[in-house]
């Protein structure tokens, strides 16, 4: 199983030269089965450049995942070149959220007068399928998955497990672990879902000081986890390599780096094995 990040950033893409490191686009991860079965996870703007790389290879069949339909997750899509291919076989899969179905999530969000092409149009070439993502497990070429709710507002969304032979990554993004948000689940059954991982990756925006400043603001929490709730998750879970993830806007890569050393001291206090990075636009990996 071979992963590769696109984009790690939350809610809004950045540039700059404090921000190289671990880049500036929103979320988009790659993954590949050993047979070559294409998956990707969330179309935020990393999926742009994803997107020029898949025409390259004449890639011909694509599963997009989705977590939820929050705007950095999404604002990618409509400038996914193989979107516009002759070709191509795209399998859109997603929750439904509040809508009759995820094929409703994403035509509403193409359409006018937020982008001039919608999915009826002749200009979009790839063979779109849509698929309604619940609970139960499935399989993508080789790839077995299995879904669980994220603890986010206001409409949830799913986090995934991947499986592969016997190895296995969890993607969480967009999840707060110390605050259960409707649908969402407690601290403990993340920690069973994720059991054994050989890759955690994690949402971890937040600082105590980011924590403390919204809840001045604001009478509830905004659904993203404190670094140091996922990194006790991937103690608890006993995973082999842990990846901090959903980079705030603000955060510098100095400051991501010092999060990423504070998470270590954490895990070698604990006397725990784990190997621990902050995922970014370098980030790829093969297990």
């Amino acid at each position: 199983m071979f992963i590769r990040c696109w984009g790690s950033r939350g809610s809004i893409p950045v540039s700059g030269r404090l921000f190289e490191k671990y880049g500036g686009d929103t979320t988009c991860m790659e993954l590949r089965s050993k047979n070559g079965d294409l998956i990707i996870i969330d179309a935020g703007s990393g999926i742009r450049s994803l997107g020029y790389a898949l025409l390259k290879e004449k890639a011909r069949t694509i599963t997009i995942l989705f977590t939820h339909a929050h705007l950095d997750h999404l604002m990618g899509l409509p400038f996914f070149a193989p979107l516009f291919s002759n070709g191509v076989k795209l399998t859109l899969r997603g929750p439904r959220l509040n809508k009759p179905s995820f094929k409703n999530v994403l035509t509403e969000f193409l359409d006018q007068p937020y982008f001039p092409v919608q999915f009826a149009d002749a200009d979009i070439k790839a063979a779109c399928v849509f698929i309604d993502a619940d609970m139960r497990p499935f399989t993508i070429g080789g790839i077995r998955v299995r879904s669980i709710p994220l603890s986010h507002p206001k409409n949830g969304g799913l986090g995934y497990r991947f499986e592969e032979g016997d190895k296995s990554f969890v993607f969480l993004t967009d999840n707060e672990l110390g605050y259960i948000h409707g649908g969402g689940r407690n601290f403990e059954e993340y920690a069973s879902f994720s059991n054994g991982a050989d890759l955690l990756i994690h949402d971890s925006e937040y600082t105590q000081k980011d924590y403390r400043h919204i809840f001045a603001i604001s009478e509830r929490p905004w659904g993203h986890s404190l670094y140091t709730d996922a990194v006790r998750l991937a103690l608890e879970a006993n995973v082999k390599r842990f990846g901090l993830f959903h980079h705030n806007q603000k955060r510098t890569d100095a400051q991501v780096d010092a999060m990423v050393a504070q998470s270590k001291a954490l895990i070698k206090k604990r006397k725990a094995g784990i190997r621990c990075c902050a995922v970014g636009k370098s980030f790829e990996i093969t297990l």
